[in-house]
């Protein structure tokens, strides 16, 4: 039996246990926490965590020792204590274009999918200029490939990126760590970021605001997080406020070139342009014209413009059954179908983060082989002297895709 004395250590070291798990750290074994990058961050001290840097102890104390210390600093200890307004308040949203809050200790990210980009995204982009006000602007593409709605992978989309949009060069990052928003809202906080701005469509506005805020003081401390919405989306409008990658993909499904290059960003080359219409193309894997119909419908390349059928294959179970596991679209969030509404799901993360999306903004999740542990095909369909173990081995060497299997063909003729 458990004497007194090691019951409240266990308990203490539980209370530390829990808080870095909120926090996202990881332990190093031996009273130490490390953050997603890897640094030391915090210690286990008398069953709490202490934080080893400045913005770590900041979130640590909490927002009433942290007002007390700011008050002191303002030279304002004597004046009436007043109840600061609580973390957890909404996210302020912002009109098209605010710019108020650029500065030092803020950061203004855009995270999407940019695939392909487009003349919509060009605008996204100008809004997140204005509203960083000379700060800093960070801009985080995807992670996530797959040919009907990712067909570019990261590092040619980048590329494309970086090539169509020459003046944000040096703020579009490629950083494999980046898979989602969580991702992004935590390395800033690390990084010592007191404020954030997010750049989002109208559309994604309300999802970013709820979001964001949910988990401020769980997996990121921030003092104001404001979204910010780079202008009205409309999909059956003509120009910029109409463009989608969505529209882009569906062109290319359509071997229509023309429609695909009024989508593209403005003041680029034909060539460039075309180009870009080819690695889309290839990334989709388009071959025969014959199955593209089938395998490239709009509902599943681009469901916003024909949220009927997608709906339909919804409702009869089709896609997106309990304990599926999907990505959101927007915020690049992975987690398993736990309930399924009339056209929303609610999913929770491997870390028990719960979040709500619309059927439209959610995809069957393509997680990487170093998360599931899958290389090439799984072990039960690799068994001794099968056509899948043969094709599987022969994947693995380059250039033997096309040998044939003359032992199988042989006993057939036989």
């Amino acid at each position: 039996m458990k004497n007194f004395l090691e019951f409240l250590t266990e308990a203490g070291s539980s209370q530390a246990s829990m808080q870095a798990s909120k926090l996202n750290l990881t332990s190093d074994g031996h009273g130490g926490w490390l953050d997603s990058r890897g640094n030391m961050v915090a210690v286990t001290d008398k069953g709490k965590l202490k934080f080893t840097d400045k913005k770590q102890k900041a979130a640590d104390e909490g927002p009433v020792k942290q007002m007390a210390t700011r008050r002191a600093d303002d030279k304002l200890a004597g004046a009436p204590r007043q109840q600061p307004a609580p973390r957890q308040a909404k996210a302020q949203a912002e009109p098209e274009g605010d710019a108020k809050s650029g500065g030092g200790d803020t950061l203004t990210v855009a995270f999407g999918r940019f695939n392909p980009p487009t003349t919509g995204h060009g605008k996204l982009l100008q809004a997140a200029k204005k509203a960083s006000a000379g700060g800093d602007l960070k801009i985080y593409p995807s992670r996530t490939q797959d040919p009907k709605k990712n067909p570019l992978d990261p590092d040619m989309k980048i590329s494309y990126m970086k090539k169509l949009f020459p003046e944000y060069e040096e703020q579009i990052i490629n950083d494999a760590e980046m898979r989602s928003i969580f991702d992004v809202l935590t390395t800033a906080s690390e990084d010592g970021y007191g404020n954030v701005n997010i750049i989002v469509g109208s559309d994604r506005q309300s999802e970013f605001e709820n979001l964001a805020q949910k988990y401020n003081g769980e997996l990121y401390n921030f003092d104001l997080i404001r979204v910010i919405s780079a202008g009205v989306r409309d999909a059956d409008a003509e120009g910029v406020t109409g463009m989608s990658a969505s529209k882009l993909r569906k062109a290319v499904v359509d071997d229509d070139f023309a429609a695909f290059k009024k989508g593209a960003p403005k003041g680029i080359k034909d060539a460039d342009t075309k180009a870009l219409f080819d690695a889309v193309r290839q990334g989709m894997k388009i071959k025969a014209r014959a199955k593209v119909k089938e395998d490239f419908a709009t509902w599943k390349i681009a469901p916003r413009y024909d949220q009927q059928t997608l709906r339909e294959n919804y409702v009869t179970k089709k896609v997106f059954r309990i304990g599926d596991i999907v990505e959101n679209l927007n915020t690049g969030l992975i987690g398993k179908i736990i309930r399924r509404g009339t056209n929303y799901l609610i999913c929770v993360t491997e870390q028990d983060n719960m979040f709500k999306s619309w059927i439209r903004d959610v995809m069957e999740a393509v997680r990487p082989a170093s998360k599931t542990g899958i290389y090439g095909v799984p072990a039960s369909q690799r068994g001794e002297g099968t056509d899948a173990l043969r094709k599987y081995a022969q994947s693995m060497v380059p250039g033997q895709e096309k040998i044939r299997n003359f032992i199988n063909k042989h006993k057939a003729k036989k």
